[in-house]
């Protein structure tokens, strides 16, 4: 082993090994369940990428890159610009994540579609792809993104990065190069030059900047240079992942699970185990909203009859996202607190749920001020592996109503539905694009592996 890279077992060849999986992967290799899980991810991509191209941070980065950007290779999505690939990448990558709604790996805590699908849906409309390609494509990047961010969470986290551009770069790069039909060497250059755009802090967590909005969008479009960097053939680490000063060294100290990188690598595709959010606020309390709007319904709780709510998590959902403050859209999203006051109060969270109007009505604001987040023991123990939560409201009269909840609704263990992901799009979309358009696109979509064109989702 090169003096270099790490000793861990697990770990010798390890990069090598990712170049080899993603520049070798052929549809054929595909089961059922990842090609299924391919489509929704995309419809759950379109759905974020469309509803968030109107949110301010999207359109300030649209500003920025069109200014001095005249070419036309690649749509913005929900709208009828075109942009080049990286730009289009940067602009659609942070729309997605523009209402926080995209779907995410637990073990991971990382949020893949806005990296994957703008990068690489960039890259086949220029090249004119084929559909089984672009599938391909996207199973690669998002095995990739995944697995990095599982084997280095929650080190990595703890240490202050975000996972999501951190990993997510490596998953583009990777995904560009395997629709750019690079070998194992010019692959592995492409995740070497990725280590080198790997970044992203948390650190957007106290104070509510919008920063966060652009990071997959950043990752997306780095990925695409780094792929096409590597192709003319500017050269990377050979170890960029295992090495002493690689990814897993640099962000998480090697504080990592070896052995999760390559377990399973082309026999289990991580594209099939993803959650899908049904609330367009932050995963990590997911679980305790869930157990709050049941206990209200259940029981016929009345807001003002509420004296005090206690949600429970793990350690990394708990810090940062327990203060009481909203001063942005993000703050209220990235708050515990807020969102719970939210689902007591109206019963459910959606994009309309976080109106400013809704934050300042006084009662909301009184709920607030009587809840708590911290971490919960149990839901401590069992984090990464399970994304729990618990909530507990003590009524006026003293009456206390508490549930846990193990997995949130979204997870692979509660799922939404086929259906669940079609009604998510279609009513995020429809007001934006029309009923005719999101019929098109979902007739495409479901059998997306026989299309002979994905026209469809270029043109808006």
């Amino acid at each position: 082993m090169n003096a270099n890279t790490t000793v861990v077992p697990e770990a010798e060849g390890m990069s090598q090994r990712v170049a080899q999986f993603a520049s070798a992967l052929t549809f054929d290799k595909l089961d059922e369940s990842a090609v299924h899980g391919f489509k929704r991810a995309l419809l759950d991509y379109l759905a974020c990428s469309i509803a968030g191209s109107q949110m301010q941070p999207t359109q300030i980065v649209y500003d920025y890159v069109s200014s001095s950007d005249q070419s036309k290779e690649a749509v913005v999505m929900g709208t009828k610009h075109r942009l080049s690939c990286a730009n289009a990448a940067f602009v659609n990558g942070t729309s997605t994540h523009g209402l926080d709604f995209d779907d995410g790996f637990t073990r991971g805590s990382v949020h893949p579609s806005g990296v994957v699908f703008p990068a690489i849906l960039a890259v086949a409309e220029k090249q004119g792809s084929s559909a089984k390609d672009l599938i391909v494509a996207g199973v690669v990047a998002y095995d990739v993104t995944t697995r990095i961010a599982a084997t280095m969470h929650p080190s990595s986290a703890k240490r202050g990065f975000h996972n999501t551009p951190t990993a997510g770069v490596f998953g583009a790069a990777a995904g560009v190069s395997r629709l750019l039909k690079m070998d194992a060497k010019a692959t592995l250059d492409a995740l070497g030059l990725a280590g080198s755009f790997s970044s992203g802090l948390r650190e957007y967590l106290f104070g509510g900047a919008e920063v966060k909005r652009i990071h997959p969008g950043k990752a997306a479009r780095d990925g695409i240079v780094c792929a096409e960097l590597a192709l003319r053939g500017l050269t990377g680490p050979e170890h960029v992942l295992e090495g002493k000063h690689g990814i897993f060294n640099a962000l998480a100290g090697g504080q990592v699970e070896w052995a999760r990188m390559c377990e399973a690598l082309g026999e289990r595709f991580e594209i099939a185990h993803i959650y899908f959010k049904p609330y367009p606020a932050c995963r990590h309390f997911h679980a305790a909203l869930d157990a709050v709007r049941d206990l209200r319904q259940k029981h016929s709780i009345l807001p003002a009859t509420v004296a005090r709510i206690d949600v429970g998590m793990y350690e990394v959902g708990a810090r940062g996202h327990d203060h009481r403050h909203a001063h942005s859209l993000l703050d209220a999203q990235m708050s515990a607190p807020v969102s719970t006051a939210l689902a007591m109060m109206f019963g459910e969270v959606t994009v309309g749920t976080y109106d400013p109007v809704n934050l300042q009505n006084p009662e909301v604001q009184r709920l607030i001020s009587v809840t708590s987040a911290g971490v919960d023991a149990e839901c401590e123990r069992i984090y990464p592996k399970r994304r729990s939560g618990v909530a507990k409201i003590t009524l006026s009269s003293g009456q206390v109503y508490e549930q846990r909840v193990l997995d949130p609704k979204g997870e692979v263990e509660n799922p939404m539905t086929d259906q669940d992901l079609e009604h998510k799009f279609r009513s995020n979309c429809e007001p934006m694009i029309g009923k005719a358009k999101c019929d098109r696109v979902l007739a495409l979509l479901w059998s997306i592996e026989k299309a002979s064109s994905l026209n469809e989702l270029f043109h808006w």
